[in-house]
């Protein structure tokens, strides 16, 4: 699975690692631009994020009918040319007009359906979390190099680094991934994609997805918008080539708290707890950053955001894959990531607009009433329940009998065409192969 994920994964993580890059630097970079203001600035820092929340599900279509791997070769050279864009933009609006064609590059629900299509089922967790991980460590990268980079060639280097990456990517695409088998997905027929939202959990994962990097993007308006500022107006007077001494012993905490996370989640089946001990970190991350009276204390609450939204990154899409039935997989993680982007967008927006009306005070406390009220939500979740898998010879398998087979620990079966394979997937603690089994051999 290592060696067939690996590359998609790394395509991603390439993408990810060039958008995180100018995260640290671009609010102070965007604010020097002539008629810059705190709201534009927030547009800015996640206005990639609204182009992609308009595009993931286009763009997951579009691989549906002209194939995935080209897709992602168009959504990339998209992302090259916003890239290239940024870079020589000299005005904040053509800055702006960069960021949203990022963005256009929507190839996230394209990768996770490729993931899909190329993980069987009972390995797809892992898979996602890999994924996940992949870009919570170009997250964790980027905030080392990219105050470093930018103190001492420029932000605008930074988008060139950007469209290199993406380049590269272009490259493993049509070298590293494979191409995937051809997976013919069987429905219940009383099934509606519609009933996604109506389940707990799935909506909590939404919450919990959107809420997350909502709030990623208002940090990075904050963080080096009040390092940077002068005493007088409330900030503690750093220069911007000084920011990698707040990003860098976050970078290291957050690396060093997400392979026990993962590992918890995942392994134990303990994700709801990851997510409310993320979620308190976030609370105390705002207050933190908002009452602190020292750049010390400033830095404490820094720390604190990374090592929660790293524990929380390796998760929330396998969580959200796992949590769906067969019918709702495609949809849900298109939902999920289109809330995600969605929030993005409005957590940078918004993060500029209290900062251009209000005091930093109010932006913490703000956001500390918003955490203890998500905290609250969260608490409503359940852990996923785990399944087993029955791999069966389509030959031996009475498809008329499958279709009709009811049971409730029978949560969803489809057939791989490539490995002429009927997947079962059950509760094996509620029956067992043998009555599966004896229910639909021919």
């Amino acid at each position: 699975m290592f060696k067939t994920i690996m590359p998609l994964s790394l395509i991603l993580s390439l993408r990810f690692l060039g958008l995180f890059l100018v995260l640290p630097v671009l609010s102070i970079y965007a604010m020097s631009m002539e008629g810059a203001t705190a709201l534009l600035v927030g547009i800015i820092v996640g206005g990639y994020a609204l182009t992609q929340a308009l595009l993931q599900v286009p763009f997951g279509t579009m691989s549906d009918k002209i194939g995935r791997k080209i897709t992602l070769l168009i959504g990339l050279l998209i992302f090259l040319a916003g890239s290239i864009i940024c870079a020589i933009s000299d005005d904040i609006y053509m800055l702006m007009l960069g960021r949203f064609l990022q963005g256009a590059g929507a190839i996230g629900s394209v990768i996770t359906a490729m993931i899909s299509d190329l993980v069987p089922e009972e390995k797809r967790g892992k898979a996602m979390a890999l994924m996940g991980g992949s870009i919570a460590i170009s997250f964790a990268l980027a905030m080392g190099l990219g105050p470093v980079l930018g103190s001492m060639y420029g932000v605008s280097t930074l988008f060139w680094i950007t469209a290199g990456l993406s380049v590269v990517a272009m490259v493993l695409l049509f070298t590293k991934v494979p191409t995937p088998p051809k997976i013919k997905h069987i429905y219940h027929d009383n099934a509606k994609t519609s009933d996604i939202l109506k389940d707990p959990n799935l909506f909590g994962m939404f919450v919990i997805n959107g809420m997350q990097k909502g709030l990623m993007t208002i940090a990075f308006v904050l963080i080096p918008i009040i390092m940077t500022q002068s005493l007088e107006e409330g900030g503690f007077a750093w220069d911007k080539s000084e920011l990698w001494m707040v990003y860098l012993p976050a970078m290291v905490v957050g690396l060093l708290a997400m392979g026990p996370a993962a590992v918890f989640g995942e392994k134990h089946n303990k994700p709801k707890q990851i997510f409310l001990l993320s979620i308190v970190l976030f609370i105390a991350a705002f207050a933190l950053m908002g009452f602190a009276t020292s750049a010390n204390m400033f830095i404490a609450g820094v720390m604190s955001f990374f090592i929660g939204f790293n524990m929380m990154e390796p998760l929330v899409q396998s969580m959200i894959s796992k949590f769906a039935k067969v019918h709702q997989k495609g949809a849900a993680l298109g939902i999920g990531n289109s809330v995600a982007y969605f929030m993005t967008f409005l957590g940078g927006t918004l993060g500029g607009l209290v900062l251009d009306v209000a005091d930093r005070q109010s932006l913490g406390m703000i956001l500390s009433i918003i955490g203890t009220l998500w905290l609250l939500w969260t608490l409503r979740m359940s852990n996923p329940i785990k399944h087993a898998h029955l791999f069966l010879d389509i030959e031996k398998v009475d498809q008329e009998k499958l279709k009709s087979f009811e049971h409730d620990a029978l949560a969803e079966w489809y057939i791989n065409e490539t490995e002429n394979l009927i997947v079962v997937k059950y509760q094996s603690e509620n029956i067992t192969e043998e009555e599966i089994s004896s229910k639909i051999s021919k």
